[in-house]
């Protein structure tokens, strides 16, 4: 928010105390989250393990961190809609799915990036 009176490392303690607080309400309040997280408290030690080296480790750890990014900007878009009203309107419906879309990428894009690098790994 604008204007406000935190600054330095003040500013920094609120704003990872306010994230802590996002992530907690996306835990208690979104099972796919809380399956995303899950998957990626799997995934993360395993792209040591899978990746030959920092760059294929680096697409590894951040195809799991974007399906993690993504599901977090598509709650926030669902709960100002659900803020806004919870009777049928298109724009609602429209905006919902195109949230739900970009996670359904971002999720395709992980088993590409892990795919491809699985198969470079065991069978070139």
């Amino acid at each position: 928010m604008a204007g406000s009176p935190h600054t330095g490392l003040k500013r920094l303690l609120y704003a990872i105390s306010n994230s802590v607080a996002g992530l907690h309400a996306a835990w208690k309040s979104e099972e796919a989250f809380r399956q995303e997280l899950l998957l990626a408290i799997v995934l993360f030690p395993a792209a040591f393990w899978l990746g030959e080296n920092t760059a294929q480790i680096a697409l590894l750890l951040a195809s799991v961190s974007i399906v993690l990014i993504v599901e977090l900007l598509n709650t926030c878009v669902e709960v100002v809609i659900d803020r806004i009203g919870h009777e049928y309107h298109e724009l609602s419906k429209r905006a919902k799915d195109i949230g739900s879309a970009a996670v359904i990428i971002s999720l395709f894009t992980l088993l590409v990036v892990w795919g491809l690098i699985a198969y470079a790994r065991f069978f070139e």
